[in-house]
């Protein structure tokens, strides 16, 4: 008992120093390309929208270690196994880092300009998306951010799975489509546009997979009808 015990120990220090790497990684590359983009670090919407994601994610962090690790673990999973779906991360890939980068060149050249009310409530807007990941991972242990069938798993339709099928897409999609603004940039939008369509991509996909390999799948897609907006699609 002594030596699983202090397996299972060093699994989770292993887990929570990997999870604390690539947060402050991933908390440093947005500061990073915000800020240096706009050449200034008084580009105020970056710092109100990195706090907006930084701050949340530090407390989700801290709570899934404690409460459910092994989502955390499969959230650090990021290699995808079927050629198509690497290309379309790749590609996805550039479009989010392309919504980070823009709006600092939008504030340094002065392309546009977000009155700061709209530029306060699309934070809030961002926020809100967040803080929906959070209670759909709580909900949904065994959402992965590649696409795999784990021995044992089951269909979830509790929750926000009982409205729409992929409710982790329709959260980002919010987070995305709603950050340009947040960031003050018009121009943005265009580019943010893309994120829905390679969610769309990339659902149609999973769904696909998920039907052949995951028991119960396919009565769940009878059941909800709708994969991102409640009513609508």
């Amino acid at each position: 008992m002594g030596m699983d015990h202090q397996s299972f120990y060093d699994d989770k220090k292993k887990l929570r120093n990997a999870v604390i790497l690539r947060f402050s990684l991933v908390a440093f590359i947005m500061a990073f390309l915000l800020f240096f983009s706009a050449g200034s670090i008084r580009y105020w919407q970056a710092w109100v929208y990195w706090g907006t994601l930084v701050v949340p994610m530090i407390f989700f962090c801290a709570y899934f270690l404690k409460n459910n690790p092994a989502l955390l673990e499969r959230r650090m999973r990021m290699k995808e196994k079927e050629k198509s779906q690497k290309i379309l991360i790749k590609t996805s890939f550039v479009v989010f880092i392309a919504v980070w980068v823009l709006p600092g060149l939008d504030y340094r050249f002065h392309w546009s300009s977000v009155p700061t009310a709209l530029s306060l409530a699309t934070d809030a807007f961002v926020l809100a998306g967040y803080l929906l990941c959070f209670f759909v991972m709580k909900e949904n242990e065994y959402a992965s951010r590649i696409i795999e069938v784990e021995r044992g798993q089951k269909v979830i339709s509790t929750g926000p799975y009982a409205y729409v099928r992929h409710p982790l897409y329709s959260c980002g999609s919010i987070i995305y489509l709603f950050s340009p603004l947040a960031l003050g940039s018009f121009w943005t939008m265009y580019v943010a546009l893309l994120i829905p369509v390679i969610f769309i991509i990339r659902l149609l996909h999973e769904e696909s997979f998920l039907k052949k390999e995951l028991k119960g799948y396919a009565e769940y897609m009878q059941k909800v009808k709708y994969r991102l907006i409640p009513y609508i699609w």
